[in-house]
């Protein structure tokens, strides 16, 4: 693991509990980015407690989040655009050895990867997996998991930078040339 997502995960550990509010742009691992719509308060089992109702940008699916949850599910505010030259640099990197791995491993690990929320991480799956598909077959598994990295990239990364994602694609693949 690179030393900067090592740091993304230590400032995603801390005590500074991030809240948002409506209109916001969050990012929720393995879904994207999304918006806040609102935050609602619900009555669960007598409890009552607030959630942050987030839109995700890609499907329109609406994801009901407590607002006491927000570390342990991962929820973050999008990258900034100083930071897309870093996510830059873990895609260029050479994959990781991947290929004395079962395939299934290797899937479990990228899963665990992708899940993380880090951006980073998700950079790391793909480039991965790009890199590995000029090699060989990649499993269906494999597919969509590299499918799922790059929409997540791809979605972040021109929300960053304040590009259509069509651009962003563009200026990914031109990374790999």
């Amino acid at each position: 693991m690179g030393e900067k997502s090592k740091n993304v995960k230590a400032a995603a550990n801390g005590s500074t509990k991030k809240e948002f509010s409506k209109g916001d742009l969050a990012v929720y691992p393995a879904h994207g980015v999304g918006y806040i719509e609102s935050i609602e308060s619900k009555e669960i089992n007598g409890d009552t407690m607030n959630f942050y109702m987030m839109k995700i940008v890609e499907n329109g699916m609406v994801i009901m989040i407590p607002t006491s949850n927000v570390e342990s599910v991962g929820l973050r505010e999008v990258t900034p655009v100083a930071e897309v030259p870093e996510v830059y640099k873990v895609m260029q990197e050479k994959a990781q050895g991947a290929d004395n791995q079962t395939w299934n491993r290797r899937y479990r690990e990228y899963m665990d990867k992708i899940k993380t929320g880090s951006i980073y991480d998700v950079a790391e799956v793909f480039r991965d997996l790009f890199q590995l598909k000029l090699e060989k077959d990649l499993s269906f598994g494999e597919r969509k998991l590299l499918d799922t990295a790059q929409n997540l990239l791809v979605q972040e990364l021109s929300m960053a930078k304040d590009v259509d994602e069509k651009a962003m694609m563009t200026e990914i693949e031109n990374l790999f040339n």
